[in-house]
């Protein structure tokens, strides 16, 4: 034969495509080929002989058919084992030629992917193996052992080029140590080049994405999208998709967002206008929506309007919206008490009580202090001059004193209870201004009063 060296096979292994390793995807595999027997002169005594048989400086024997079959099935951890029969004749041997000699082996075998090691190449799935095995020359046969290493280099997902290289030994089960069969002697390389094709992987789907990787293995799907369906066709599987049948984006978990505005439009209230109070706009940032916001572009908390005196009436229908006043008066000012406050405070009034001779209050008379400070809280511009007088009985100036006391004490009580000291003014009258006879004891109890008068602008 045509002496034949591995490395007019390297030229096979430029066409290799991008790798597909065997694995539990793809677990079963069957390669078919050709392969090479050399036929070594010398033991593993002599290292660097053998590296030069091995790289081509002694011939190959090989057959111009199709001569070698295997079965491959992926286990775990990158290990495949693999079944391995081969035909050859051999007809160049160390010691010259000789008439052709059928040879045949069987040869079974663990393979490592050594990618587990280093990692993916992209382009390279190197294997080392060791193989138990038998070789057959003519009615001579010996036991095998036979480490070696291969590769695979893959066209597609499929199919692809597998290269062997394996050196048998066989001279360790040979008792005489003359070595096994003959021909072959006590040591041989055989070589192989494959095509390859990966079949067993279930795609229940029929979508072409097996289902270890489908991650819709039950309905067709997309390859990009990994084995799912994407019925709107905007990027995101049906499973992930809020709203499967509307087109959207990732940001919106696939639902449509017409204005771009983060919030999906069967959610906004707004959907052609960007904003963020329920997808609608704030111009004035006040929290109320402009189409709920009755003035859209000033800021405020009154159904969105301002209330610049902050008496609790919005501006745009506050008549004095400068000055503080209440609703009732549309926010402005009271200038005048209303004769029912009028009649209030003088009823009141003669119900305040003191102990005689003294400015403490009878009890129960804070009760209607109570009420007097509730009336003068709606009139906040009014204010009041507080009058004490009293009855003849007794000193006159001592008298005048314990008026004085008696309208301070009032307007001390209501300056403690919400009423602003400056809208009040105690003045003591005495036994100036009496308004019943003081020669009758109902008289005097009369005239020992405290009037309320309001001090009133047109």
């Amino acid at each position: 034969m045509k002496k034949i060296t591995i490395v007019s096979f390297i030229a096979i292994f430029i066409l290799s495509g991008k790798l597909f390793a065997q694995d539990e995807k793809n677990p079963w595999a069957i390669g078919v080929g050709i392969n090479m027997v050399d036929v070594s002169g010398y033991g593993i005594s002599k290292p660097f002989d053998q590296l030069k048989d091995y790289v081509g400086l002694s011939d190959l024997n090989a057959l111009p058919v199709l001569s070698r079959l295997y079965v491959a099935k992926y286990l775990n951890k990158g290990f495949t084992v693999d079944i391995a029969g081969a035909i050859n004749s051999i007809d160049e041997i160390p010691s010259g030629d000789v008439s052709e000699k059928n040879y045949y082996s069987l040869d079974l075998g663990l393979r490592y992917d050594l990618n587990e090691w280093f990692g993916q190449t992209g382009w390279f799935d190197p294997y080392a193996k060791f193989s138990v095995g038998g070789a057959w020359v003519e009615d001579d046969s010996a036991i095998t052992l036979s480490p070696g290493l291969g590769f695979n280099t893959w066209f597609n997902d499929k199919v692809g080029l597998n290269f062997e290289s394996a050196y048998k030994a066989s001279s360790l089960f040979d008792a005489d140590g003359a070595g096994s069969a003959q021909y072959i002697g006590a040591y041989h390389f055989q070589h192989s080049v494959s095509l390859v094709i990966k079949f067993g992987a279930k795609d229940t789907d029929s979508d072409g994405i097996v289902d270890k990787d489908d991650l819709c293995p039950n309905i067709v799907g997309k390859k990009e999208l990994q084995g799912c369906p994407d019925m709107d066709g905007d990027g995101i599987a049906d499973k992930d998709d809020a709203c499967p049948e509307y087109a959207g984006t990732a940001a919106t978990n696939g639902c449509p967002d017409a204005d771009g505005d983060g919030v999906i439009d069967s959610k906004d209230k707004c959907p052609n206008q960007a904003g963020k109070l329920g997808g609608c706009p704030d111009a004035d940032g006040d929290g109320f929506a402009d189409d709920k916001d009755k003035c859209p572009n000033l800021a405020g908390k009154f159904n969105g309007c301002p209330d610049s005196d902050n008496d609790g009436l919005a501006d745009n229908v506050d008549k004095c919206p400068n000055v503080k006043g209440p609703k009732y008066n549309n926010g402005c000012p009271i200038k005048k008490l209303t004769e029912e406050a009028k009649k209030q405070l003088g009823t009141y009034a003669k119900t305040i009580q003191f102990n005689s001779g003294k400015a403490n209050f009878k009890a129960g008379v804070t009760t209607t202090l109570d009420a007097i400070a509730e009336v003068m809280k709606e009139f906040k511009n009014i204010k009041f001059d507080v009058e004490g007088h009293s009855d003849s009985s007794g000193n006159e100036a001592k008298n005048l004193k314990l008026s004085q006391d008696r309208a301070q004490a009032v307007v001390d009580y209501l300056g403690t209870h919400g009423i602003d000291s400056k809208r009040l003014h105690a003045v003591g009258y005495g036994i100036t201004k009496p308004i019943a006879s003081n020669k009758t004891a109902a008289g005097r109890a009369i005239n020992r009063r405290v009037v309320l008068t309001a001090i009133e602008s047109e």
